[in-house]
């Protein structure tokens, strides 16, 4: 770099050295360190200074503008290399944790709410809800006028009790038509318009599957009894004799023996209920086939869930063996209740899991689609073997049910101390498989209310205590307005599936056109019905509390 001096100005040549640059290193200067080369370049473009600025230039230390070969010099001394080296590997190291942070939120962090999860299930008796045609009897399009009341309540999960088509020997439970809707409640159509309006309300539809067993007018059962080949073998049959037809002592859920001889096809066949209930045999494939297609006919309709009843009675085991007393002194003929056994060959048989696993794969085909999610949840009385109701849950291999129902709370009334709720509460979460979800039930159709139960003095703080822990709350029609059982015969058998208490209107709302009730409406409707409570008490306790309990996680 060359300085030339022109009438009181400097030019600082391109690619020219600079004869004022001292090397710290040593005493010469660039030029006399680098040197001239011959025919070097020298007319390039300048840079015009005054006289004033090119007599103090000199330059002592790097610039920005210096050649390369001055730069390499200076950069690989330490003082600049080892500076600049920190901050590089300072900033690789800080991306990384950033990165590294990132993954164990996400890993770390509790997975989004799934709906069955962030909502309270909300059971209907559709016999008992509402009734839109004056029959007396409650139907599915008096369910749909009534959606708003979930929505006043935040609920979005819905499960409606049986309405296949049935001769109602048990109330529904006795299925003629798994894929048809009893004319007591309406048609297909009205199913299907149901569901579409709960989902566009944003509520899901929870379907009571039963495959324990049919009726004995299902289409099934009679070509089984005719001994057709392809259904010969739907039923557990085996030979009895006429007169006393007990090949074994086993004994029904309702009392006395679980044998029925049928004369069109001279056996005994199995029935775990009533002998209009005829057990189905799931050692058949064919049987199994045909629940699968039953659980893909629903769910192509667009079901969110199966609520999967009496599951540890669908297995029994094949040998037919005397179950052992309860009590080995007591005369065999007087065995007729089903506490007077250990049901070790009629209930949660080997290969039951197996089953309910193939049905969850089944469902999990229809999850697929994002919000979507078909949820299934088992119902399993196994009173003080809480080790076996445990074994629904899934497992980190192979999914199972969403959870199993926890009946412990219906024990509640024998005992109202805060001891006897915390034992109850302790017995389900000590148990329960880890990371697994909680849930809580203190009343259905088959267990009295809570009002009856306990007394209206634990009316809200049960409720409270269902709402308040961690899980999922089930409850059951009527409960959010403190509803009673009813008597409904002369020996005052009590009853928990009474008409809906809407109003103080005419058949407290249940039924608007005619004054039929297929039971009758309690007594105190006209202070005890949704209307009344919809301003305070309970409704209003409920409504605002279930949506900020959604996100309690179990421990």
């Amino acid at each position: 770099m060359s300085l030339k001096k022109h009438s009181g100005s400097l030019e600082l040549g391109e690619c020219t050295r600079n004869p004022g640059y001292r090397d710290v290193d040593g005493d010469g200067s660039a030029a006399e360190t680098i040197g001239d080369h011959p025919g070097e370049k020298r007319d390039s473009t300048s840079v015009k200074l005054d006289s004033e600025a090119a007599e103090e230039y000199t330059q002592l230390r790097p610039y920005a503008g210096m050649p390369k070969e001055v730069l390499l010099l200076y950069s690989s001394q330490a003082r600049y290399r080892v500076p600049r080296e920190i901050l590089f590997w300072l900033t690789v190291a800080c991306t990384l944790a950033l990165v590294a942070l990132t993954i164990a939120v996400i890993a770390l962090s509790p997975r989004c709410l799934s709906w069955w999860q962030s909502s309270p299930v909300y059971q209907i008796y559709p016999r008992s809800f509402k009734d839109s045609d004056g029959d007396g009897v409650g139907d599915l399009k008096g369910i749909q006028e009534q959606l708003d009341h979930f929505q006043y309540l935040n609920i979005k999960s819905v499960w409606i009790s049986p309405f296949y088509r049935s001769p109602m020997k048990d109330f529904g439970y006795d299925v003629e038509d798994f894929r048809a809707i009893d004319p007591l409640f309406g048609t297909m159509q009205d199913f299907e318009d149901l569901l579409a309006e709960m989902h566009n309300k944003g509520l899901k539809l929870i379907m009571d599957f039963i495959p324990n067993h049919t009726s004995d007018r299902h289409r099934w059962f009679n070509l089984s009894r005719l001994r057709d080949p392809h259904y010969e073998d739907y039923y557990v049959w085996t030979d009895c004799n006429a007169t006393t037809p007990r090949p074994n002592n086993w004994v029904s859920v309702f009392g006395n023996s679980s044998w029925t001889y049928d004369e069109v096809r001279g056996q005994c066949y199995l029935h775990q209920f009533l002998k209009e209930q005829p057990d189905l045999n799931f050692r058949n494939p064919h049987v199994r086939q045909e629940m699968i297609d039953i659980i893909h006919f629903w769910l192509g309709k667009g079901v969110d869930g199966f609520r999967m009843d009496a599951v540890k009675h669908i297995l029994e085991a094949a040998h037919l063996r005397d179950e052992p007393q309860v009590d080995p002194n007591k005369p065999p003929e007087l065995v007729t209740s089903e506490w007077d056994l250990h049901h070790d060959y009629t209930t949660s048989q080997l290969g039951l899991h197996d089953l309910l696993r193939e049905w969850r794969a089944e469902m999990d085909i229809y999850s697929r689609e994002p919000g979507r999610y078909r949820f299934m949840v088992t119902e399993s009385y196994d009173y003080h073997e809480v080790d076996k109701t445990m074994m629904y849950y899934s497992t980190p291999l192979v999914k199972e049910s969403d959870f199993p129902f926890n009946f412990y709370l219906l024990d509640l009334p024998q005992n109202t101390s805060g001891l006897w709720v915390q034992h109850l509460v302790h017995l389900w979460m000590a148990n329960m498989p880890k990371g697994q979800w909680a849930n809580w039930v203190v009343g259905n159709h088959d267990k009295p209310r809570i009002a009856s139960s306990s007394g209206h003095t634990y009316i809200r703080v049960i409720n409270m205590l269902l709402l308040t822990l961690p899980g999922t709350p089930t409850t059951y029609y009527g409960e959010e307005i403190g509803m009673e059982n009813i008597n409904v015969t002369d020996s005052q058998i009590q009853d928990p599936r009474s008409p809906m208490q809407w109003s103080d209107d005419m058949n407290a709302g249940f039924n608007n056109k005619t004054n039929i009730t297929w039971l009758p409406v309690h007594p105190d409707y006209r202070t005890v019905n949704v209307e009344v409570e919809n301003s305070f008490s309970m409704v209003q306790f409920g409504r605002n509390i279930w949506p900020e309990l959604a996100c309690i996680i179990p421990l």
